[in-house]
């Protein structure tokens, strides 16, 4: 009946009624769309996320460079890599907080005294039997500086003479832990390894990687992880051209997130003293309890633009040449201890023209652009022929 009752319409009327449901139709596409469309443009929005700001006056003094006769010198073990499928990187916020006078605050010192703690056991000592102590000086002591700096015009800032490290030292070892939760670890005197390994300031790469293989058997529980990956970091040419690695575990298990974050926040590094023995270790395990958020990052392609405009951090007193002089890049977190937040950057080294060495030797300057999507960050950095 329906359909007769069609067929019985006048055609202009079917003609009429066809284009008003192609335009209920299309209407109810843009609707639709239109909906999309802002569901995509909601999920973008910074609001979501708290903006960032970037860090000022983080870096050390003098320029981040590299010595090298290629870039390819400079390894590490950032399990980084371009093919990785990441969309977003999480952020942490610095829970200190630094004064005028560089003091923290901030600290959490229970914390520190149980990662104390836990490093003396690692290290094979009874955590009962163990004196805590700190860093504040003696009245003595304290006096002494009060008067020199009153001396000089000055006073002693606030907090001043408050304690910054946590101690215990037993059968030859000295451990401190730090308010960033760096802890040291000190051996006195300092151990010296078989004959057959050279643990030196300048060892090769095949000397220090038997040394790291040695130290990762003999300090397996002072490390702390079930199958270490082994950092062998450096590659850089001093002025004599000596050529220096370091040496640093970090836990590769779990996502490449994860991955990331260990290789740059936890890690436990060994060092030799200028007689070839191990005198210090250190475990950073910086606390990353404030995560403000997972952040969408913007690819490599994206960054080398921002590089190429000057929107980069650097400590180089020279303008990046052009991205013809970019010789390497690599994903990694700034984790100075000024640093507001601990977010991720591309670190580019750039070969610099103006540093020109003898017997071919280059120098490769350290360019940082934030990887997080610039939406999210409320000062962008610019550079401005000074150190940053």
């Amino acid at each position: 009946m329906y359909i007769e009752a069609a067929d019985a319409m006048p055609l202009q009327q079917k003609h009429v009624r066809a284009r008003w449901g192609a335009a209920a139709a299309c209407l109810a596409l843009l609707v639709l769309a239109g909906a999309a469309f802002l569901l995509t443009k909601i999920s973008q929005t910074p609001s979501d996320l708290p903006m960032l700001s970037i860090s000022k006056n983080t870096a050390s003094m003098g320029y981040e460079g590299y010595m090298a006769y290629d870039a390819s010198e400079l390894v590490n073990a950032n399990p980084w890599n371009e093919n990785m499928a990441l969309t977003t990187l999480p952020v942490y916020q610095n829970p200190l907080t630094y004064d005028g006078n560089h003091i923290a605050s901030g600290a959490d010192f229970e914390q520190m005294e149980a990662f104390l703690l836990e490093v003396a056991q690692r290290l094979g000592l009874d955590p009962n039997t163990l004196t805590i102590t700190d860093d504040v000086p003696d009245e003595e002591t304290k006096k002494q500086i009060t008067e020199k700096l009153e001396l000089g015009g000055g006073t002693v800032p606030d907090g001043y003479f408050d304690p910054a490290k946590l101690i215990v030292q037993a059968n030859g070892i000295e451990i401190q832990v730090d308010q960033t939760l760096t802890a040291t670890v000190s051996f006195d005197p300092a151990i010296a390894l078989p004959e057959e390994y050279h643990f030196t300031h300048f060892a090769s790469l095949d000397e220090i990687t038997a040394v790291a293989k040695y130290l990762q058997t003999q300090y397996s529980a002072f490390i702390g992880i079930k199958n270490p990956r082994l950092n062998i970091h450096g590659g850089d040419y001093n002025i004599y051209a000596q050529q220096k690695y370091s040496i640093e575990f970090f836990d590769p298990e779990g996502t490449d997130t994860q991955q990331i974050i260990n290789y740059n926040f936890n890690r436990t590094a060994f060092y030799c003293n200028d007689d070839g023995k191990l005198f210090l270790a250190r475990i950073y395990r910086p606390d990353l309890s404030v995560k403000v958020g997972d952040y969408p990052i913007i690819s490599v392609e994206q960054a080398r633009e921002l590089l190429a405009e000057g929107s980069c951090l650097t400590t180089v007193p020279w303008e990046m040449p052009g991205l013809e002089y970019v010789k390497k890049v690599e994903l990694v977190y700034r984790t100075g201890d000024y640093e507001t937040y601990y977010m991720p950057y591309y670190r580019f080294y750039v070969e610099l023209p103006e540093e020109t060495r003898e017997h071919g030797l280059r120098d490769y300057g350290a360019y940082y652009v934030p990887a997080i999507d610039r939406a999210y960050i409320s000062n962008m950095p610019t550079w401005d022929e000074g150190f940053h």
